[in-house]
């Protein structure tokens, strides 16, 4: 282990720090201090000192990558940065993007949080891959030698991109597709800047590209290329599509003007923040803005509203405030249901638990003006509204980031033939297979809207089973967690 009295020296979390709300909010840089500090590296050293080596270390359940923490930990409080990214780069493709975008399940299920504060481990891991980048460290890995074997990976999301790593290094050609114009799925255009800086995307699709896998953008798979096109043209395909498909709130008034799906209105904000020329068609500047949904993609419709200028940001959530410890139902090591405060909500604005909107408003130009809500309880697993509670608050611009229903049906997935499981998923078998031969499936797409590292797990598993497809055996590590089992749901 590392440090074997470090958690009894250094009993709490340390964290790095934000750089000031006023100040952040007039860019769209990531909200943290720099870490390449004297002072930062002590920080680091003491919290990866906490890990206690556990002789069950629940923390690799608790993570879908199965990442070997402990290890690095141990190997970062020693000083031996380049034992620990590799020993990083073993389970995780892109650390550099779950160390930034990973609620960290794995701090869920520290032993550690028993009765403490769990190890700082995402900041470990982020720390690692940033160091190892600055270093030199992070290079190509080009295969020995060619398979003469071709696949297709349609969407360009983590799962994608690491399933297209995965399976050029084991020496097969890989072409990623994505319909948008530039490579990165979710992580070029859902997450914003100021959570992670699409240059940590780029350098990685520069390593990758050097490694061999071609990119091909702007290619919407099943309208200009047929899915009949697509199978005659490579021996195996990779379905990383996503789940695209936004939740609607079908309510009276849904039709105004400025009411809008999150995903209809984050990608313009992250093109004109790499690219200040860029005109968004929807801004929040001056708006009241009302944000449906108290999730990650509520946070991210949040940040943006503010840095675009929002007179006003109200979130609204159906379920009531969670607790701010984990209550009895809900013990250690599953994920704690815990109130949260994100960077985002650091910045302002007002969250509503506990409300349901009945209906929209409009302005009598047919653009939404307000929205009406009422109060809901939970009733023998109903919300049911509270009779009394009915009131109005304004909205210029309402965003809905209720979640996703699953994969887009039109087009590519009716013309492959596809079957779909009863969550609205892509059907599969154990090795990722869908009810297609030759046709796998990675990510969201098949299991539904989920985290990074279950994209990232789920696309190295399904390059382990596309591999043996090909070849009849596989070297390719594949996580060793419920990645490699189909959901059953």
């Amino acid at each position: 282990m590392a440090d074997p009295k470090g958690f009894l020296k250094t009993t709490s979390r340390e964290l790095p720090k934000r750089r000031p709300v006023d100040v952040r909010i007039m860019d769209w840089r990531e909200v943290y201090e720099p870490q390449h500090t004297p002072e930062a590296a002590a920080v680091l050293k003491r919290q990866a000192g906490r890990c206690m080596d556990c002789g069950i270390p629940f923390c690799h359940d608790g993570c879908p990558l199965g990442n070997l923490i402990p290890e690095w930990n141990d190997l970062t409080w020693r000083d031996d940065w380049r034992g620990a990214i590799e020993r990083l780069h073993a389970t995780n493709n892109f650390p550099e993007f779950t160390g930034r975008l990973c609620p960290a399940p794995c701090e869920g299920s520290c032993v550690l949080g028993i009765n403490s504060e769990p190890v700082t481990i995402k900041q470990v891991e982020v720390s690692i891959i940033d160091r190892a980048f600055d270093e030199g460290w992070v290079t190509p890995q080009v295969p020995e030698r060619q398979s003469g074997k071709t696949v297709a990976v349609v969407g360009s999301g983590p799962a994608g991109l690491a399933a297209a790593q995965q399976l050029t290094r084991a020496g097969h050609t890989v072409v990623v597709l994505e319909r948008a114009d530039a490579i990165g799925g979710l992580l070029r255009y859902g997450i914003p800047e100021f959570k992670m800086e699409k240059r940590h995307l780029d350098r990685r699709l520069q390593q990758m590209a050097d490694e061999g896998t071609r990119f091909k953008p702007s290619v919407h798979v099943g309208a200009e290329l047929t899915a009949s096109s697509l199978r005659a043209r490579y021996d195996a395909v990779v379905l990383a599509v996503g789940a695209t498909a936004g939740r609607d709130l079908p309510a009276p008034g849904r039709e105004l003007a400025g009411i809008l799906q999150a995903m209809e209105y984050l990608p313009h904000a992250n093109r004109h923040a790499s690219d200040p020329s860029y005109a968004v068609p929807v801004s929040a500047e001056g708006k009241h803005v009302v944000i449906i949904g108290g999730g990650d993609t509520g946070a991210d419709c949040l940040g943006t509203a503010h840095r675009q200028g929002a007179a006003s940001v109200t979130q609204l959530e159906i379920l009531p405030r969670p607790a701010d410890e984990r209550p009895e139902g809900n013990p250690w090591p599953t994920w704690p249901l815990i109130y949260r405060t994100s960077s985002a909500h650091e910045e302002g604005g007002e969250r509503v638990y506990a409300v349901s909107t009945t209906r929209f408003l409009e302005d009598g130009d047919g653009n939404v003006a307000s929205i009406e809500l009422v109060d809901v309880e939970m009733v023998e697993g109903r919300f049911q509204p509270i009779e009394g509670t009915e009131r109005k608050i304004p909205a210029d611009l309402v965003l809905l980031a209720m979640g996703f229903t699953g994969p887009e049906r039109p087009g590519l997935l009716e013309q492959l033939g596809v079957e779909l499981d009863g969550r609205g998923n892509i059907a599969r078998d154990g090795s990722f297979m869908s009810t297609v031969p030759g046709v796998f499936v990675a990510g969201d797409a098949g299991r539904g809207q989920s985290l990074i590292v279950w994209a990232i797990a789920e696309g190295r598993a399904a390059a382990a089973a596309v591999d043996e497809w090909l070849s009849g055996g596989s070297e390719l590590p594949a996580p060793v967690t419920a990645a490699m089992r189909p959901l059953t749901v």
